[in-house]
């Protein structure tokens, strides 16, 4: 390979850049960029970088750059404590470098931080946390938010998750843009079939079971997945293959989102967070389970491993070689395992690990270390 490859690192403390001019080799980081923004999730596409993140200090807005990383500017949505702050004490704002004159951002008071980014044919969407769901035709340099949305007639009972109510996913089909789904937490997922005009629920289980009740209050019942949903990806090809890692399982459906089977069995327990699949091979994707949501959420036994199946869930094996087997305790979030065009799959960890394994997961090298608390890791399109 002699193409560029760019992998982003969204952590507590900025962006870092992994590049490499030689597809594999000679890794090169940058960072922290994004004034050391809390970064959420990123994404690269049509020679543009966005970075979304956040929270209650510098307030909710998306970065952008246009010149691979090099500078990047910040398009602010919402304003925070430091906004308030500069204009009430202007000669100290000086000092740090703030603009104690500057407008209130457009949704300064709605929104608290940007968690999710993704792309639908030429329109880019960003999820915030509360859950609104905003949309760009300018390649990010302008946002509105999609109101059809924050008006869906379910809004009013929509609960929060551990991390607040927080829309963290975003996927569509390439070749028809116009459908794209979304995961909530903890109201599940929503997709759309006119382009955002209108939202549809879409939590419901198959009939192939296992279904119905289970004792965990975030489990399956009623008919449906439990809502608490952590992550969503959409195979290729022009099947709506969902697969989805649950707060209380991992669920996979062949219908666009219409009906989900449960494809847990297998698995060491039902508490994860991301999921990934194959760029080119729609029944190959991995998840790494932990131990449980009340028991320390790190990998079960303190040995790391990515599980993978080959057979779209059906059967599941654990890639353990070159990931640490013993008094391993990192957690691996929600938007922290990605794969790039090669089929590459990369994950970050709460300890400031990055892995990757360009064989499918049989083998793992760390490719960085001792970064702040990584967030997410994405690769340039």
């Amino acid at each position: 390979m002699s193409h560029c490859t760019t992998i982003f690192i969204g952590t507590t403390k900025g962006l870092f850049l992994l590049k490499s001019e030689n597809g594999r080799d000679g890794w090169v980081l940058s960072g922290p960029h994004c004034d050391g923004w809390p970064i959420n999730h990123a994404l690269g596409s049509d020679g543009v970088m966005l970075a979304g993140g956040g929270g209650d200090f510098p307030g909710a807005g998306i970065w952008r750059s246009a010149d691979a990383g090099a500078t990047w500017e910040v398009v602010k949505l919402a304003d925070g404590e430091m906004d308030a702050w500069a204009r009430a004490d202007p000669e100290a704002a000086k000092i740090f470098g703030l603009d104690a004159t500057a407008d209130p951002a457009p949704y300064s008071g709605r929104i608290k931080a940007i968690w999710s980014l993704g792309k639908a044919g030429d329109r880019i969407y960003a999820g915030a946390k509360p859950a609104t769901l905003f949309s760009s035709d300018d390649k990010g340099m302008s946002w509105q938010a999609v109101e059809s949305l924050t008006d869906h007639p379910s809004a009013e009972s929509w609960q929060a998750g551990g991390a607040g109510l927080v829309l963290h996913s975003i996927v569509s089909a390439p070749k028809t843009p116009e459908k794209v789904w979304l995961a909530i937490s903890a109201a599940g997922i929503f997709a759309t079939d006119d382009g955002g005009a209108s939202w549809e629920r879409r939590n419901r289980l198959g009939n192939l079971g296992p279904c119905g009740h289970t004792h965990h209050p975030a489990g399956p019942k009623d008919g449906e997945t439990g809502h608490c949903v952590h992550n969503i990806v959409r195979a290729g090809g022009d099947e709506d293959l969902l697969y989805q890692q649950n707060h209380h399982g991992v669920f996979r459906s062949r219908d666009g989102g219409r009906s989900w089977d449960d494809i847990t069995e297998g698995l060491p327990s039902t508490f994860g967070f991301p999921i990934a699949v194959h760029p080119e091979k729609p029944d190959t994707i991995w998840t790494l389970p932990l131990n449980g949501d009340m028991e320390g959420r790190y990998p079960p036994d303190a040995s790391a491993a990515v599980w993978r199946s080959r057979d779209g869930g059906d059967t599941w094996e654990a890639c353990r070689t070159g990931l640490p087997q013993e008094n391993c305790y990192f957690t691996v979030l929600r938007q922290a395992m990605t794969t790039d065009a090669d089929a590459g799959l990369w994950f970050g960890t709460n300890s400031g690990s990055v892995f990757a394994s360009f064989d499918e997961g049989d083998s793992w090298q760390e490719l960085a270390q001792h970064l702040p608390t990584v967030l997410c890791v994405e690769a340039a399109r």
